[in-house]
């Protein structure tokens, strides 16, 4: 028993290291997706042309991957902060994140709509809509449930292990849809060159590589016991004085 706060000690002492090489990784992806829409597909532009669709997988990897990654992992960052605080720059990343990937999916339905392409008939585009909402109702459910001071405690305790659920299941649907939006990709542009190891494909493929290693890092750093957000005393206080209040019959909304 005695060694248990020691060993979470010990534990934290790893903890800049993980969190570091969550945001090498994400920036890395960021990147990795820069360069190869870059490079090998003439930059970008906002015109109806390729350079249009150029700007959906940038858009969609920082926002729905970096961005979001980084959103989940700010209560274990900032552990010794306010929450409320905390919790403000998680609704923030957030918003960031949804303004960017509604900025990806435009551009990919001007493309398509300029170049007579059909839309929403692949299972990237099934997968990335249903995320994308998803997205939408996870983050207007956290701002009810958690930012506004109406909301009463009891719910806000039935819905809190949901929205931690859901946010990680989330990363994990954009991370597979963005595989999936690679394998598409590289498959439309070097069919039949991809099984010949050509430069290209060989980015796509890390790319998925790294994609898949950012998520893996940081559903181990949100998920690790040693790694998660103390209690403060003025939120313990706060969670006293509401207990406090129900048992004495008070109202829950009471601040």
């Amino acid at each position: 028993m005695e060694d248990s706060p020691q060993r979470a000690v010990q534990g934290l002492g790893s903890f800049p290291w993980y969190v570091g090489g969550t945001q090498v990784l994400g920036l890395a992806c960021v990147v990795i997706t820069g360069v190869w829409m870059g490079s090998y597909h003439g930059g970008y532009a906002w015109d109806g042309s390729g350079q249009e669709f150029n700007v959906h997988p940038l858009c969609m990897v920082l926002g729905l991957v970096f961005l979001y990654g980084d959103a989940i992992l700010v209560y274990r960052v900032f552990r010794n902060e306010s929450k409320r605080n905390v919790k403000i720059l998680h609704a923030v990343l957030h918003l960031l994140a949804l303004i960017i990937s509604i900025v990806g999916i435009v551009a990919v339905f001007d493309f398509h709509n300029h170049n007579k392409i059909p839309n929403m008939y692949s299972l990237h585009s099934w997968c990335g809509m249903l995320t994308f909402v998803l997205f939408c109702v996870q983050w207007l459910m956290g701002l009810g449930f958690f930012l506004f001071p109406g909301t009463l405690m009891a719910l806000r305790s039935w819905y809190l292990p949901l929205h931690v659920f859901f946010g990680l299941a989330m990363l994990a649907m954009s991370l597979a849809t963005c595989l999936l939006g690679i394998s598409e990709k590289l498959f439309f542009s070097i069919q039949h060159t991809y099984s010949q190891f050509v430069p290209e494909g060989i980015l796509g493929n890390m790319l998925g590589l790294v994609l898949v290693a950012f998520g893996i890092l940081v559903g181990y750093v949100v998920t690790r016991e040693d790694f998660r957000r103390p209690p403060h005393p003025e939120e313990e206080a706060l969670s006293v004085h509401f207990k406090t209040l129900t048992e004495e019959g008070g109202s829950p909304n009471s601040p």
